[in-house]
């Protein structure tokens, strides 16, 4: 017997999020249809809300409801540093860590062609613009995978040939780390990115 086909939308439109298969979708259907109906609606009406009133800022593209978020428009910010981050989950932990007090650009996204992401799908112009507003120092601070070091390299030579001063976030040993404990990946850029101690 097949569910009512109002279920099978339901399984079906759950499977557009990240790793959820056919079994999860099902399973999380069942549960919201049979012990949590508040739940579900409130998720549909908060769902809902957010898809109409949830845009881009216009000047850091990271998620907003206004035309320039919160944080674009404090005057706290310093604007002589605009660090680039993947996704907005990258900017909130860069805010949650309290390391970093200038400007922000998100780039929804990485090169990765094999995900079909090349050039056109990620916000150059607007970053170079964005770059060129503030006159600032522009840090780089995409993952360390493939993918972001492959943005991080392109990026670099895209705002150098516009004259724009461009720095890479560091990587090494983790706060509290003990070195028999890290990977030898970490331990040699760890190595190849020492500095010199000063008194």
């Amino acid at each position: 017997m097949n569910p009512p086909s109002s279920l099978e939308e339901l399984i079906k439109a759950l499977r557009c999020l990240p790793g959820v298969g056919p079994k999860s979708a099902q399973r999380m259907a069942y549960h919201l249809l049979q012990r949590d109906r508040q739940g579900a609606l409130h998720l549909a009406r908060s769902l809902h809300h957010a898809v109409e009133s949830v845009t881009h800022c216009s000047k850091c593209n990271n998620f907003s409801e206004e035309e320039i978020c919160p944080l674009c428009n404090s005057s706290r910010r310093e604007t002589d540093l605009l660090c680039v981050v993947e996704m907005p989950a990258d900017l909130l932990m860069m805010e949650q860590a309290q390391c970093f007090r200038g400007m922000y650009f998100v780039l929804m996204g990485r090169l990765s062609p094999l995900d079909g992401l090349g050039v056109r799908e990620l916000p150059l112009e607007r970053l170079i613009k964005r770059a060129h507003e503030l006159s600032c120092e522009v840090i780089l601070a995409t993952n360390f995978t493939v993918e972001g070091e492959a943005t991080a390299h392109y990026l670099a030579t895209l705002l150098r040939a516009q004259g724009i001063k461009v720095s890479r976030i560091a990587r090494g040993l983790p706060v509290g780390g003990e070195l028999e404990h890290v990977d030898s990946g970490t331990l040699a850029q760890a190595v190849l990115e020492r500095r010199v101690v000063t008194e």
